[in-house]
């Protein structure tokens, strides 16, 4: 069974494929567009790494003529990128480009307009670029040409859907308790472009403003959302189906192949890893995603299994599987070691009944975040998988 590991351009330093791969993994999943973040690197070159927005490459003319261009990251004119490509098609394994698309804090800052807007009329989420913004569109799909050209097997697609209230910024504060309801609420997005396509939405964004405001007002916190916003939340899905669709044509004709990466399951297990409720294919209308529709519209889809309990990964590849129907290559990506995983015989469970289920591979996220004994856990559970 095929497995990969997910690595960033930064974690490479000292480390070549053949070192990564010693992890048990079969292929690398390379960071080439990323996200500003501060993570702690056990084994890395630097200890603690400060990670900037940007592309690992060379632009190239694929963004010439738009308004939305990506930082290039320091290094790029080294092209890691297709460093790590020979290397690994000497090794004749697969190299897979993982981008993230719409949460991109240094473009939202400097073009507010294309972040979502919440119901009050705020743009207090400069991460979060809205997919219903035409530049936004054109941005993804410039990227996802371009992630392509560094002749990767298959391009992953991180953020290519709506955000959250909970991650639209890197320094976030409430000292209200707002209850789920309200910030979801929050969370939505009623920009022109989303008002203009989706019906209902100043009724929703009526109702998102009083409920928001209730809690604001000094209100108990809201934990039921009403049933206009459901509907102006599933009604969202279009625009991220058709967005993907476009985005994989434009991957497709660089001779790569799209694989979408849905995030439902990091929005319900990435702080402990003990997600609740319905399984995360049932949850996912709340970023704008309809597995459905997208396993018509992508070659791949790979979802987030960041939960501790075996039987609640098989839950969820299994309801992603029912959904997605049989042609859709599914991926599961689990984390080998706190806060999902407590040793190599759980880890190599959970990949098993991930297998079981319906997944066609199990991935492993991340290199550089994860200590070298946590990783040693990955070829047992690779093979089992």
């Amino acid at each position: 069974m095929d497995s990969s590991l997910f690595t960033m351009v930064e974690d490479l330093r000292g480390a070549d494929a053949a070192r990564i791969l010693s992890h048990g993994a079969s292929s690398i999943t390379i960071g080439a567009a990323y996200h500003r973040a501060r993570d702690v690197t056990p084994h890395g070159a630097t200890r603690v790494t400060f990670r900037h927005d940007g592309v690992h490459f060379p632009l190239g003319d694929v963004f010439d003529g738009l308004r939305l261009v990506p930082p290039v990251q320091r290094g790029a004119d080294q092209e890691p990128i297709r460093a790590l490509r020979a290397e690994t098609r000497a090794l004749g394994v697969a190299l897979h480009g993982w981008g993230v698309f719409l949460h991109n804090t240094t473009l939202g800052l400097a073009f507010p307009d294309v972040t979502q807007e919440s119901c009050f009329g705020d743009r207090a989420a400069p991460a979060d670029l809205c997919p219903s913004h035409p530049d936004v569109r054109a941005y993804a799909i410039a990227l996802g040409r371009a992630i392509a050209r560094q002749g990767v097997d298959s391009v992953v697609a991180e953020s290519l859907h709506f955000g959250t209230f909970g991650h639209g910024y890197h320094h976030e504060r409430s000292f209200v308790e707002l209850g789920s309801a309200a910030e979801f609420a929050l969370g939505l997005c009623f920009c022109r472009h989303c008002l203009a396509f989706l019906p209902d939405a100043e009724k929703a964004r009526d109702a998102a403003a009083r409920l928001a405001g209730d809690v604001l007002d000094g209100g108990p916190p809201a934990s039921d959302i009403p049933e206009v916003l459901t509907e102006y939340a599933r009604a969202r899905s279009p625009i991220v189906t058709s967005l993907a669709a476009e985005v994989a044509a434009a991957v497709a004709a660089e001779g790569s192949q799209l694989a979408f990466l849905d995030l439902t399951g990091a929005v319900l297990g990435y702080a402990d890893g003990r997600p609740t409720g319905a399984p995360a294919a049932a949850s996912a209308w709340r970023i704008g995603v309809d597995p459905a529709a997208l396993g018509s519209a992508v070659p791949s889809y790979a979802i987030l299994c960041y939960a501790h309990d075996t039987a609640r990964v098989a839950e969820d590849v299994a309801a992603y599987r029912a959904v997605l129907g049989p042609d859709t290559t599914l991926r599961a990506v689990l984390r080998p070691g706190r806060p999902d995983t407590a040793s190599a015989d759980h880890l190599a469970a959970k990949a098993a009944a991930a297998r079981a289920s319906g997944a066609d591979t199990t991935d492993y996220y991340a290199y550089g975040l994860t200590p070298l004994p946590v990783l040693d856990r990955i070829p047992d559970a690779a093979s089992r998988g």
